[in-house]
């Protein structure tokens, strides 16, 4: 039996577990599968413990870090060497290879481990030390990497030949669509909290308020819309301001979430009736992928995304895609969905195929253990 090790810091977060627990039941008779996780981390919001997950078919083993709170420079101690030292036919590092981490567990790897590192880096980026010798560790001591995008594939292939040279594949992130799905119960209750029913349609963003995610395009786009609408806001950061005082003029239109924890996305996902994703592209950032897509999708709801780097990819002929920073085209396209519920339930099922079909946890899994495969 092959014996394969997956570690990264995301891996705090039990939802991302998902992916080791799912190769474990894919690989059964053929992988052992151990996932190393951080007991303790910082993530963009708080400081997170290891959270428990419903279904852990994996071994997992956590580990302390050190340097948390500066995800560059953070390392793994503790337990690491000890762990490093059972002797695995493959690592899997989901970690960036460009950060002290991705080093640190390429240089632990031994000389008959398959050394396999992840990447969300779609910018064509040049590395600062120490930053860049982190990056030349990791790459000349891989056997091949996994990129979660189909723009992170083509920017670091035309960026540097070592990413051409070594064997690759895009394999996207994973939904758990046993959770996340149309459910109209969850729908009801969801609206019933927020104190709406269904004779306003609603628009719906999720994720992080900040600049670069589109807040003011999307807020721009709504004061413009002909048809009637209601917009739900789930997420938190700087650009709450901005929400707020939209509410302050139409109270009965607004709401916002800033407390939600991922097992309530399944609700707040059923409650929206179009999720828009108006992301911007910044001088050092696109949109790396956007699991607020695939999770909308998961549940039915149709997206308008912007053209900002994977999200074209990710909505594929699921979803309409407007231009970023575009107003006019961003009221367009909401006004198309809001008044076309034909377009809505076409959307919606198409959707539920597309991520039925590339977006499952039980699709990524598969994916990385048949690459792993060819590798050993």
């Amino acid at each position: 039996m092959k014996r394969l090790l997956t570690i990264g810091h995301s891996y705090v977060v039990g939802l991302n577990r998902a992916l080791g627990h799912e190769m474990a039941l894919a690989g059964e008779g053929g992988w052992s599968v151990t996932v190393a996780a951080p007991s303790r981390y910082r993530g963009d919001l708080r400081q997170l413990s290891l959270e428990p997950h419903s279904a852990e078919h994996a071994r997992i083993v956590p580990i302390e870090t050190r340097l948390p709170s500066i995800p560059h420079l953070m390392w793994y101690g503790g337990s690491f060497r000890a762990l490093m030292r059972e002797g695995w036919d493959v690592v899997h590092c989901w970690e960036e290879p460009y950060v002290l981490a991705a080093a640190q567990i390429a240089d632990a790897c031994g000389p008959s481990t398959k050394f396999v590192f992840a990447s969300f880096q779609n910018v064509a980026k040049r590395y600062p030390f120490p930053l860049s010798y982190f990056e030349n560790r990791a790459l000349d001591r891989a056997d091949g990497w996994i990129a979660f995008g189909q723009t992170t594939h083509e920017v670091q292939q035309a960026r540097d030949a070592r990413y051409r040279d070594k064997p690759s594949r895009v394999i996207g992130p994973g939904v758990d669509a046993r959770v996340f799905r149309p459910h109209p119960t969850l729908r009801a209750e969801a609206r019933s909290r927020l104190g709406w029913n269904d004779d306003l349609p609603v628009i719906g963003f999720a994720g992080r308020f900040i600049r670069a995610k589109g807040i003011d395009t999307l807020l721009a786009a709504l004061q413009r819309i002909s048809h009637p609408w209601r917009v739900l806001f789930v997420g938190a950061g700087p650009e709450r301001k901005r929400i707020e005082a939209l509410a302050a003029r139409a109270p009965d239109h607004v709401r916002i979430v800033g407390d939600a924890g991922h097992d309530d996305m399944p609700a707040w996902m059923n409650a929206m009736d179009v999720l828009c994703a108006p992301s911007r592209t910044t001088s050092g950032w696109r949109e790396q992928f956007g699991r607020m897509l695939i999770e909308a999708m998961a549940c039915g709801v149709p997206v308008i995304g912007s053209n900002s780097g994977e999200i074209p990819y990710v909505l594929g002929d699921a979803g309409i895609v407007a231009r970023e920073g575009d107003v006019e085209d961003w009221r367009d396209a909401i006004d198309r969905v809001l008044g076309t519920p034909d377009i809505r339930r076409e959307l919606g099922e198409r959707g539920v195929r597309r991520v039925q079909e590339r977006f499952t946890w039980q699709h990524a899994a598969g994916a990385h253990l048949q690459f792993f495969s060819e590798l050993t």
